[in-house]
């Protein structure tokens, strides 16, 4: 991927900016900049690759602070937030802090530093409800939780520079995506995460409601090569695509294939299902693998697996 400009990825420490990040240096792109504020990332994903990327322990809410690290990039991958949608009602203002000032901050900084372009990390969280299955980027959003509107209006904020100033922006609505690197000691994070870890542990799963609720469930490497193809792609400036599989895996089959995978048997707990979770989500990737050439290498199940032998490996460290 070779362009004029360095590469800025926020939240590079994080799950899938230190994917988009090792993603960058197999492509040979270069030089790398990191910014995160630790958060919720941590050094420790990018160990192997420290000594070839410029680390910079910084915030987005403080535009002072990014602007000179952003002015004249090639392509800025904005993946820093604050994720989660539970996390985003018990406690909203360092969500819209992060998730709203900070993005505004980022493509303040892109379009005065003369960037190439911002690929942004939007949330397929936007469609809410929809009785409509797959969910197609035309969709009227209706975001239930703060965490959906805060990237959402991310995702308008992009259109609007686009449209206004010229700055190339892509906006990527991801879905529940999973794998190495996702940090499962948090009660916020991500439901496999936490499934694997339950299970390494040999211990039941708390699922909030049914179990019947279904997800495209995204591989991380399918993300990161997807933030690659967004950047490289023609004609995009201003859209919005889906960045999901187009499938649907209900939360119980989610953890009876680990159980398989694992040999065990450990019945689930339910709980009361949470407010602002959706029912059922799935994309429509006609526009992706249109536009981005986007085409997911990895199956559920070979995610699955990946990311069950990483967090072994981990947990034996």
């Amino acid at each position: 991927m070779a362009c004029q400009g360095h590469y800025v990825v926020t939240g590079g420490a994080g799950f899938i900016g230190s994917a988009i990040v090792r993603g960058l240096l197999r492509e040979g792109a270069g030089p790398i900049v990191v910014i995160d504020n630790l958060l919720t990332g941590r050094e420790s994903n990018l160990e192997e690759v420290r000594a070839r990327i410029d680390f910079q322990r910084a915030d987005i809410r403080d535009y002072g602070e990014i602007a000179p690290l952003i002015r004249g990039a090639a392509v800025v991958f904005h993946e820093a937030a604050i994720p989660s949608v539970p996390r985003s009602i018990d406690d909203p203002a360092p969500s819209h802090e992060t998730n709203i000032d900070g993005t505004f901050n980022v493509l303040r900084a892109a379009r005065e530093g003369r960037a190439g372009r911002v690929v942004y990390a939007a949330s397929s969280s936007a469609y809410g409800d929809t009785e409509v299955l797959p969910k197609v980027e035309s969709m009227a959003p209706r975001p239930k939780s703060p965490y959906a509107l805060q990237k959402l209006v991310g995702e308008y904020y992009c259109g609007v520079f686009s449209q206004v100033w010229g700055l190339e922006t892509v906006a990527l609505r991801y879905f529940n995506v999973y794998g190495p690197r996702q940090d499962p000691s948090s009660p916020y994070s991500g439901v496999l995460s936490l499934f694997m870890k339950a299970l390494l542990e040999r211990r039941a799963p708390t699922i909030f409601g049914d179990g019947e609720q279904s997800r495209d469930f995204t591989f991380v490497e399918d993300v990161a090569d997807l933030n690659l193809k967004a950047a490289r792609a023609k004609n995009v400036a201003g859209k919005v695509y889906n960045g999901g599989n187009g499938g649907r895996v209900t939360l119980n089959q989610a953890w009876a294939m680990l159980q398989e995978i694992e040999g065990v048997q450990i019945p689930a707990v339910y709980a009361q299902p949470r407010a602002g979770d959706v029912r059922d989500s799935q994309a429509d990737t006609t526009a992706a693998a249109r536009d981005l050439g986007h085409s997911p290498r990895f199956s559920f199940e070979e995610g699955m697996r990946l990311t069950l032998e990483w967090y072994r490996r981990d947990a034996g460290r």
